[in-house]
């Protein structure tokens, strides 16, 4: 492998404040369009549209060695608001952007075939949420991550609890309590901490030195890493995972939101950022706290997917699947080898198209059969065969087949673990890759080679374009990204400085 130049030349970039800004501003011009759908839904069109734009046009700066920064207001010395733009932030930018686009044209198709209530709430909520997730993919300090971290918390509240019924207000209870608790009891007070031992938040510019001085006590290093990893709960490693399956009860745009856009990301985002920026690879060497990380995370990729096999819902199934799938992230950033790094960070990407993809699915099963339970399913792949033809080879991608970006992220993963001579760790992604197929496959075959139950509903047929598209759309670009994904791991060798 050969190692590039990690060197920030550091360039200020008025746009990094517009993109943060654009899906803000959609919400608000949503918010006045209650009585017009159309021009409503065409506003959150636009707005995920020129979103994704302002994202691409940083690419040129960061490809030419740039790092993008812009600083909008000081509230004490060394604690700001300031936006940055590097390798690593485009890694979730990136996804959160072009999924928005995808996402809202689906959600047009579910929220009117579904005749859902509060659809002008739901869109506006949905863009505030991508403004907290581009605010996190685009923090240039500890400060300004945690900000937009509460930000995604509390604007996705709604959309859980979108349905107001009780079942909906309990799921909300307990995704907002458990995030914003935790973020509360363990993030806010080290981030103090932090600060009154470093005198500022600002990450550096490479993933080695950490922000620590020299003579900062190990115990303390412990301590506020531990905080951290407890602190963003959005990762959903367990025990603080049970939101998660709880917020399944929301509309299907709002599991797939969760599962692969925003929340879920924003957690692993966060963690990895943490670990990789604050703490630093040299101190999680010199301290052991790389290894015991993977075999924690381990545990939760292990028993959610055992847990995943007993589901006979079909979100809930996905839902432990990501649970599991988490922290394959966080394990491949804690091997702290090079091969590891790369495919925990490219995890966020191929996750995210894969299991947007099964989401989307979910939605279209429901919509065109009303069907939620797998053992409900058998001989629908026959009667809607480009969804379900979908959902197969996303499938493929989460357990890690070829050609779909899954494989990509398990080869890297699997390498890396051979990197940090973890046999443990190798045993652990296998034993998970077994659990995969144990979870997916029986979907699929039941779905092309299973009986219909008796009385099931003649003329079921595929769901509306509107949903279908973006269905197909999502798993095209899971097979292109896993077939050519040089374009996303240029960012995650920029994270590293190394090639390879």
């Amino acid at each position: 492998m050969e190692a590039v130049s990690t060197a920030a030349n550091i360039v200020t970039e008025p746009n990094l404040g517009l993109a943060v800004m654009i899906p803000l501003i959609g919400s608000l011009v949503v918010m006045t369009l209650k009585n017009h759908p159309n021009i409503r839904e065409f506003i959150s069109s636009c707005s995920s549209i020129l979103l994704f734009i302002i994202v691409l046009s940083f690419i040129p700066a960061l490809k030419a060695g740039q790092t993008l920064v812009y600083p909008i207001f000081n509230i004490l010395p060394g604690l700001s608001i300031t936006l940055r733009a590097d390798g690593f932030s485009m890694i979730f930018a990136m996804v959160a952007s072009s999924l928005w686009v995808i996402a809202v044209f689906y959600s047009m198709g579910y929220m009117r075939a579904h005749d859902e209530p509060c659809q002008t709430r739901f869109n506006a909520c949905f863009a505030l949420a991508i403004f907290g997730a581009i605010g996190v993919a685009l923090s240039d300090n500890l400060f300004t991550l945690y900000l937009f971290y509460e930000i995604v918390s509390v604007c996705t509240y709604p959309l859980v609890a979108h349905h107001q019924d009780e079942e909906g207000y309990s799921g909300g209870r307990k995704y907002l309590i458990y995030l914003t608790t935790t973020a509360k009891m363990f993030l806010l007070p080290a981030l103090i901490l932090i600060y009154v031992l470093v005198g500022n938040l600002d990450f550096p510019h490479n993933i080695f030195t950490g922000m620590f001085p020299a003579d900062t006590q190990s115990w303390v290093i412990v301590m506020l890493y531990c905080f951290c990893i407890l602190g963003f709960a959005k990762n959903g490693i367990m025990p603080l995972h049970h939101w998660l399956p709880g917020a399944m009860v929301a509309p299907t745009p709002v599991s797939a939101l969760l599962h692969a856009v925003a929340v879920v990301k924003v957690g692993v985002f966060c963690t990895t950022r943490t670990m990789l920026y604050v703490f630093g690879v040299d101190t999680m060497n010199m301290l052991n706290l790389g290894i015991p990380t993977a075999y924690f995370v381990g545990f939760t990729i292990i028993m959610a997917s055992v847990i995943a096999l007993s589901k006979d819902n079909l979100k809930a199934r996905l839902a432990y699947s990501t649970v599991s799938q988490l922290s394959y992230i966080i394990l491949g950033v804690a091997l702290l080898t090079p091969k590891g790094i790369h495919g925990g960070l490219i995890h966020i990407v191929n996750h995210g198209f894969s299991k947007i993809t099964l989401f989307f699915c979910a939605g279209a099963i429901y919509i065109a059969a009303h069907k939620k339970y797998i053992s409900e399913m058998s001989g629908l792949g026959r009667k809607m065969p480009f969804t379900f033809g979908a959902f197969a080879v996303a499938s493929l991608s989460m357990i890690g087949a070829p050609p779909v970006a899954g494989f990509v992220s398990k080869w890297l993963l699997l390498v890396g673990s051979m990197e940090a001579h973890q046999i443990g760790i190798l045993l652990i992604l296998i034993t998970s890759t077994v659990l995969n197929v144990g979870y997916f496959a029986p979907v699929t075959y039941k779905a092309f080679f299973g009986k219909p139950p008796e009385g099931t509903k003649p003329g079921i047929k595929e769901a509306p374009l509107s949903m279908l598209i973006p269905i197909l759309i999502a798993v095209t670009i899971s097979v292109y990204i896993g077939i050519n994904p040089d374009f996303m791991m240029q960012f995650v060798t920029m994270v590293t400085g190394v090639k390879g």
